[in-house]
C-alpha cells in the first residue's frame, strides 16, 4: 500500500519538469512568430503611423525585391551553400530591363514581357555558372559567388559606364512597368510587385513541400552522402538551386526598377546579407537541409518591420544595422538553444 502511494505521489513530479522541457522546446520553435507580433505591437504602439494602410503597403512594397532574392536564397542554403553575388545579380537584372525596352523595335507589353525575359535569362545564366563551379567544380560556395558577386557588379558598371540608365517615360513600355512598381490592384490595392512576390512564395512552397524535387533538395543539404549513394544527381539539385537563384534575384532587379524608373550598378548592395539574415532569422541552418519559404517570409517582414518602425521615428541608418545583427546572433543561439533542449524532452 505505501508503495502504491508513493509511486501515484511522485508520478506528477516526474511529468513535470518534462511537460515544462517540452513547453520551452514549443516557445523556442515559435520564437520568430512570437517576436514578429512583439515588434507589430511595438511598432504599432511607437508610431500612429504605422498601422495605416499607406505604410503597410509602402513597407510591403519595398520588402518584395527582398523576399524574391530571399527565396531563392533559402534554396541554396538548404543545399548547404550560400549566394553572395545575389545583390550584383539584381543590379544586372535591373540594367538589362532598362537598356532593352527602349532598345526593342516593338513596344508595350510584348516588348515588356521580352525585356523582363532577358533580364531573368541573363541572372539564370550568372546563377547557373555558380552552379557549375560549386556542382561541377566542387569550389567552395563562398569563393565561387564571392568571386560572381565581384565580377557581375563590374558587369553592370561596364553595361552603363557607372552611370544609371533613365528609360524615357514616354515609352509606352516604360510606362507599364513603372505604373506595375507604383501602382495596385484595382479596388484593393494592394501593390503589382507585393502580388508578384506572393505569387512566387506560393509556387516554391508547393514545390518544396509536394515535389520530389524539393525534397531531394533538401535531403541534399540534410545528408548529401545518402542522396549520392541512393543513385541520385546530387550536383543537378545543387546546380538547379543556384540557377534558380540567380534568375530571382534578376527579378528582383527588375522590380526595384520599376519602383525607381531607373535601372543603376550600385542596386542590390547588401542585399545578399538581408537575404542571409532573413533565412537564418526564419530558422534556416547554414549547414543546409533545414528551412521553409513561410518562415524565412517571416524573416524578411522581421528585418523589414525593424527598418520601418525606425525610419518613421526618425533613427539614422546606423543603429538598425546593429539591431539586425543582435536579432541574427539571437536566431542563431535560439536555434542552439532550441536543437539541445529537444534532446532532452
Amino acid at each position: 500500500m505505501s508503495t502504491e502511494t508513493q509511486t501515484i505521489g511522485t508520478a506528477p513530479a516526474a511529468k513535470g519538469p518534462r511537460a515544462g522541457r517540452g513547453l520551452l522546446a514549443r516557445l523556442i520553435d515559435w520564437n520568430i512568430y512570437i517576436m514578429l507580433v512583439a515588434l507589430i505591437i511595438a511598432s504599432a504602439i511607437l508610431s500612429e503611423h504605422f498601422l495605416t494602410v499607406q505604410n503597410i503597403f509602402n513597407l510591403l512594397r519595398q520588402l518584395a525585391p527582398l523576399a524574391l532574392v530571399s527565396v531563392g536564397m533559402l534554396l541554396v542554403v538548404l543545399t548547404g551553400g550560400i549566394d553572395l553575388s545575389v545583390g550584383s545579380v539584381a543590379a544586372i537584372g535591373g540594367m538589362v530591363v532598362a537598356m532593352m525596352m527602349p532598345a526593342l523595335p516593338v513596344e508595350g507589353g510584348f516588348a515588356l514581357i521580352l525585356s523582363v525575359l532577358a533580364a531573368l535569362g541573363a541572372g539564370a545564366v550568372l546563377g547557373a555558372v555558380n552552379g557549375i563551379l560549386v556542382a561541377g567544380f566542387g569550389m567552395a560556395s563562398f569563393v565561387a559567388t564571392l568571386a560572381m558577386m565581384t565580377m557581375a557588379r563590374g558587369i553592370a558598371y561596364m553595361l552603363s559606364n557607372g552611370q544609371p540608365v533613365r528609360f524615357p517615360r514616354e515609352l509606352p513600355t516604360a510606362q507599364i512597368l513603372t505604373a506595375f512598381g507604383a501602382k495596385g490592384v484595382p479596388g484593393l490595392g494592394i501593390p503589382w510587385p507585393v502580388v508578384a512576390a506572393l505569387l512566387a512564395v506560393l509556387l516554391f512552397v508547393i514545390l518544396l513541400r509536394r515535389t520530389s524535387w524539393g525534397r531531394l533538395t533538401v535531403a541534399t543539404g540534410s545528408n548529401e552522402t545518402a542522396v549520392r549513394l541512393a543513385g541520385l544527381p546530387v550536383g543537378r539539385y545543387k546546380f538547379l538551386a543556384y540557377t534558380i537563384c540567380g534568375g530571382l534575384s534578376a527579378l528582383a532587379g527588375v522590380m526595384v526598377t520599376a519602383r525607381t524608373s531607373v535601372g543603376t550598378p550600385v542596386t542590390g548592395i547588401g542585399l545578399e546579407l538581408d537575404a542571409i539574415a532573413a533565412c537564418v532569422i526564419g530558422g534556416a541552418l547554414l549547414s543546409g537541409g533545414k528551412g521553409t519559404v513561410v518562415q524565412t517570409m517571416i524573416g524578411v517582414l522581421i528585418l523589414g518591420l525593424i527598418g520601418n518602425i525606425m525610419n518613421l521615428m526618425s533613427v539614422p541608418a546606423y543603429p538598425q544595422q546593429i539591431i539586425k545583427g543582435l536579432i541574427i546572433i539571437l536566431a542563431v543561439l535560439l536555434q542552439g538553444v532550441g536543437a539541445r533542449t529537444r534532446q532532452r524532452v
